[in-house]
């Protein structure tokens, strides 16, 4: 008689994220919660940033896309044609193989919640050299 594995499924609890070093001057806060670092995911990554006044990155082309809402201060976003802030309350997405360039400009800098799909991986990214 065969027997029937029955699998069984539960919500896993994530203890901490994982800092993971981040791109730009001055040093901005990368936290994963969900993502390749921190679990191992690679259909996705979540992660809390925390970046200060007059951070800045190099502009990137990425191979996913990203989802993110700011809860405070203001995030600069510069595109092909342009630039915009994403204030606290409003949000941003970019799709992947489209240029941007994030910063933070104003006297609170920024914190947010970055979501990538796929997960962010630093040979997906693509920065400027």
């Amino acid at each position: 008689m065969l027997r029937r594995r029955v699998l069984r499924l539960m919500p896993e609890l994530i203890e901490e994220p994982t800092r993971v070093t981040a791109a730009g001057e001055p040093p901005k806060l990368i936290d994963e919660f969900v993502g390749k670092v921190n679990t191992g995911e690679p259909r996705l990554s979540v992660a809390h940033m925390r970046s200060p006044s007059g951070w800045a990155e190099p502009g990137q082309c990425p191979e996913f896309d990203e989802f993110t809402l700011v809860l405070r201060g203001g995030l600069q976003v510069d595109h092909e044609t342009g630039s915009f802030t994403v204030a606290a309350g409003q949000a941003v997405q970019t799709k992947a193989g489209e240029w941007v360039r994030y910063s933070t400009p104003g006297p609170d800098g920024a914190e947010y919640i970055a979501v990538c799909l796929p997960a962010f991986t630093p040979d997906t990214v693509h920065r400027d050299s």
